[in-house]
């Protein structure tokens, strides 16, 4: 296995159009997450599509997000080549142009999504034409995803309290005029967590915006962002509407810290002195009976119990998807 660029990315999503069914673009942070995704598509035979943010790259960086793009793209590279499918990445809810042009430069992304949306609409097409233009006039084979349309929420460091529905007829002019691989439409869908909010998704929006695209020869995937909330039976009957792409960041992120949890309140007694005087952490025990036990605190121990848990939740989400059983590449 190797870990694939644009030019195969491109075919996957072809045969996810044609065949209805869609990846889920996986945001990670570290490394437990990442394995987990891998452990998870291969067990089901899903190609995988994971994703980092700038927040994730400049974490991995140390404050500087091209180093940690660096990093974690030889990482992911690395590991990839261990799992029996196909491995893509995105790089997720870029703004800044200047980034941009190194990520494509360095030639590290299967695909990048520049995000303009927040943007008054001729300024979203004139941002996300140039982005199209500058992986052009590279050598490497990367995709460009582009959104019109705000999605409600917090992702990374964009933050939107409103939402509008994408226009069908305004998205036919913003595929034309961009020259987008993938067109991201906002149909009811939420950033976050879902509690609590009626998200009001509409998939005969996404019907209707596929329909008019088709109509004026534009055959793109669209994606679907903040689905955390979103039920099986909603995303499958999207996943009919020309849906390839379904991103999924905040459930990964509960379910690590969850596992983690889970594991240390079990075991509180192996971790923490009874004792609420903790005066003895610094010299690590050597001076009273009770010691903390290696067998619950070593992080190796919460990270296994965490890929193990990402394995499943992707599993669960690819079969959903219909990704599973699919791969190109096993």
């Amino acid at each position: 296995m190797t870990f694939y660029m644009g030019d195969e990315l491109a075919t996957v999503y072809d045969a996810a159009l044609q065949d209805g069914f869609g990846l889920v673009a996986s945001n990670v942070a570290e490394p437990n997450v990442l394995i987990g995704l891998m452990k998870g598509a291969e067990r089901v035979n899903s190609d995988l599509l994971v994703q980092l943010s700038n927040g994730a790259c400049t974490f991995a960086g140390n404050g500087d997000p091209i180093a940690g793009l660096q990093v974690m793209g030889s990482y992911i590279e690395t590991i990839a080549a261990q799992f029996d499918v196909g491995v893509f990445l995105n790089m997720d809810h870029q703004t800044d142009l200047d980034v941009i042009q190194r990520q494509i430069d360095l030639a590290i992304p299967s695909s990048i999504m520049i995000d303009a949306s927040h943007e008054p609409f001729e300024e979203n097409v004139e941002r996300s034409r140039r982005v199209v233009e500058m992986a052009e006039r590279s050598d490497a084979e990367i995709l460009i995803e582009a959104e019109l349309g705000t999605i409600k929420g917090v992702e990374d460091e964009i933050v939107a309290d409103e939402a509008y529905y994408t226009d069908p007829e305004q998205a036919v002019e913003f595929v034309d005029r961009t020259g987008c691989d993938l067109l991201a439409i906002s149909v009811g869908t939420q950033h976050g967590v879902a509690k609590g909010r009626d998200l009001e998704i509409r998939p005969d929006l996404a019907e209707e915006i596929r329909t008019a695209l088709r109509d004026h020869g534009l055959e793109i995937p669209l994606v679907l962002h903040g689905s955390s909330g979103v039920q099986p039976d909603q995303l499958q009957e999207m996943l009919t509407h020309g849906i390839c792409k379904v991103n999924k960041d905040t459930r990964y992120q509960y379910e690590y810290t969850r596992t983690a949890f889970d594991l240390y309140r079990h075991n509180t007694d192996a971790i923490v002195p009874s004792d609420t005087d903790d005066a003895d952490r610094d010299t690590f025990f050597n001076n009273v009976e009770w010691s903390p036990n290696k067998e619950f605190f070593d992080p190796r121990v919460a990270g296994r119990d965490i890929r193990e848990r990402i394995a499943d939740v992707y599993a669960d989400l690819a079969t959903v998807a219909g990704s599973a059983e699919r791969s190109r590449y096993a």
